[in-house]
């Protein structure tokens, strides 16, 4: 159908949501609008769907959600079978407009199925949802988030049985049966009382909260130096009106650390993120009522975590007493190296110990590993392809895991979750800090002596947004354009080889090809002469393309000068 034959057909439809018919009659005279609403289904990929809220196949609605749970509830029904439907599936949610709504109508269409649902009674962080579904041994989990997107978003991630993000071959098939739903205004939903009554929908809380909470006592290292610290080391807070506040309060306090301040403008839910332009903690911007509040009480870190509680940003005391907020790769950096360091002092580091990290991840913390005998494993970007790595050490025996992250602000510390957890890291940073105080140094210090010792590296992200139909296409054509035309070099630094994830190949400058042992994706990854490199992606989860710059030099100013002629090349492809 054309999208005006598509939007006919809501406009038309008696039994139209109230909600959703409003919307849509605020966009009747709005051709542009009414288009980019109906001209295609909001697409659901390997990490889920995420949309603006609002009426019509590409935005988040009710009708939407049905669809996306409605396929969830087939591929359980024909790839897993009965016993699965009565494992059930976790559904959590966040602080955005239309969580709740959102969350209890994939219950509703999961119990017309037969299958059961577990349904948080308040809004809870990605990580406990990953955690319970592994707790209650569960077939799948649904989380209802956009992150750290705008408030006028939202989302739906699928997870599989082991708590991860489901991978490749199972995200393809689900996505299949999510298409195969033709019409989701017909989609059919039970009525919520009535799958109470016979047991499909169990509301849970408190006591996979107590269960959570005990799990993260593995994630002290050390308590004894904790307590002899707790009483000097202040620390400043905030979820950004996000779902980490209960959660991370009690972990904090249970860890040990007493002088936690939550910044109060921050600290309650609020759909509208009214304190910030983004919630999101790699945005210096989303620091200041923090960074307020650290001046006023002398705090030595400011953390941050956002919307849906597993990305962790952090704010650290200068040598000139500013407030410093570090990159996803440096918060990284530092948490290794006090891993291995403490886990030196307890006696208690494997000597098959490894680190897993996305491709577009800083290579500081592989130096960092290396040198202290700790294997480093790259694997394509989206924590799932961490959490398939942890399961596969699991089951052979070859590796234990140590620490995951991703440069976008992404950790995990001990493997109960099985995804980002800032909970995990928001207590192991608190820990660290505790380190470094007790030595009377700063986390600052502590970067600028990794520095010392490993050299310089230096990362930014580049993030162009290209919005609608045409922005999709000029991804698409920028990509290929890079594919047919290669550049020879960054900053007049020559490239030695080339990545490309979506054939599986790397190839030299003299021609020479060797097969990547990776699941196909749309990156290509530039590895320059110096050690340096780039990366170009599209974003699978916003309408945006990405590049990420990695410099490395031994001195501090020749680094900052690579960055910025890396930059300029980017912009000059872009622009052309």
């Amino acid at each position: 159908m054309s999208w005006q034959e598509t939007y006919n057909m809501w406009k038309n439809y008696s039994e139209l949501d109230q909600g959703v018919a409003e919307d849509l009659k605020n966009i009747e005279h709005d051709e542009s609008k009414l288009e980019d609403a109906f001209h295609a289904p909001l697409e659901f990929g390997t990490a889920g769907m995420r949309g603006i809220i609002g009426a019509g196949i590409n935005r988040m609605n009710i009708y939407t959600v049905r669809q996306a749970t409605e396929g969830l509830a087939l591929f359980i029904e024909n790839e897993q079978g009965e016993e699965a439907k009565k494992r059930g599936v976790v559904i959590a949610y966040d602080s955005r407009h239309m969580s709740k709504e959102f969350a209890f109508e994939s219950a509703k269409t999961l119990g017309a199925h037969g299958i059961k649902a577990y349904v948080f009674e308040e809004l809870r962080p990605t990580p406990e949802l990953s955690f319970a579904v592994r707790h209650l041994q569960a077939a799948a989990g649904i989380m209802v988030t956009a992150s750290h997107n705008p408030p006028e978003y939202n989302g739906y991630k699928t997870y599989g049985e082991d708590g991860g993000q489901l991978p490749p071959k199972e995200a393809n098939e689900l996505t299949a049966y999510v298409r195969s739903v033709e019409d989701m205004l017909a989609v059919e939903v039970a009525d919520e009382d009535t799958l109470k009554e016979q047991g499909l929908l169990e509301i849970i809380g408190h006591n996979v909260d107590k269960e959570y909470l005990e799990a993260m006592k593995t994630v002290t290292i050390n308590p004894d130096l904790i307590d002899r610290v707790a009483n000097d080391l202040k620390i400043v807070f905030t979820p950004l009106h996000g779902t980490a506040k209960m959660l991370g309060e009690k972990a904090l306090r249970q860890a040990g650390f007493r002088n936690v301040e939550l910044v109060p403008e921050q600290a309650e839910p609020d759909p509208e993120f009214s304190t910030v332009k983004s919630p999101n903690p790699e945005d210096k911007e989303a620091f200041e009522k923090a960074i307020e509040l650290g001046c006023k009480i002398d705090a030595d870190l400011l953390i941050a975590t956002d919307p849906d509680g597993d990305r962790l940003g952090l704010a650290v005391k200068t040598t000139k007493g500013h407030y410093e907020v570090l990159t996803g790769n440096q918060i990284a950096s530092l948490m290794l190296d006090y891993m291995i360091k403490a886990h030196r002092e307890t006696e208690i580091l494997p000597k098959n110990s490894v680190i897993v990290k996305s491709i577009v991840s800083s290579d500081l913390p592989r130096a960092i590993a290396e040198k202290n005998g700790v294997q480093t494993v790259d694997v394509l970007t989206g924590f799932k392809f961490i959490a398939e790595k942890i399961k596969h050490y699991e089951q052979d025996s070859s590796h234990t895991f140590m620490f995951g992250f991703e440069e976008s602000y992404g950790y995990l510390v001990q493997p109960f979750v099985r995804d980002k957890d800032a909970i995990q890291a928001l207590v192991l940073v608190s820990e660290m800090a505790a380190f470094h105080k007790e030595k009377q140094n700063s986390c600052f210090d502590a970067l600028q002596d990794l520095y010392q010792e490993h050299g310089h590296f230096k990362e930014k992200t580049i993030s162009i947004k290209m919005d609608g139909i045409e922005g999709a296409q000029k991804i698409k054509d920028l990509m290929d354009r890079l594919r047919n035309d290669s550049p020879d070099s960054f900053g007049k630094i020559k490239i030695k080889s080339v990545e490309d994830f979506k054939t599986s190949k790397r190839v030299d400058m003299d021609g020479n090809e060797e097969t990547i042992d990776m699941p196909s994706a749309d990156v290509l990854k530039y590895h320059l002469v110096d050690t340096s490199w780039i990366a170009a992606r599209p974003s699978g989860t916003e309408p945006k393309i990405k590049f990420y710059i990695a410099a490395y030099d031994d001195s501090g100013v020749a680094v900052n000068e690579k960055m910025a002629s890396f930059e300029k090349a980017i912009n000059e492809i872009v622009g052309e």
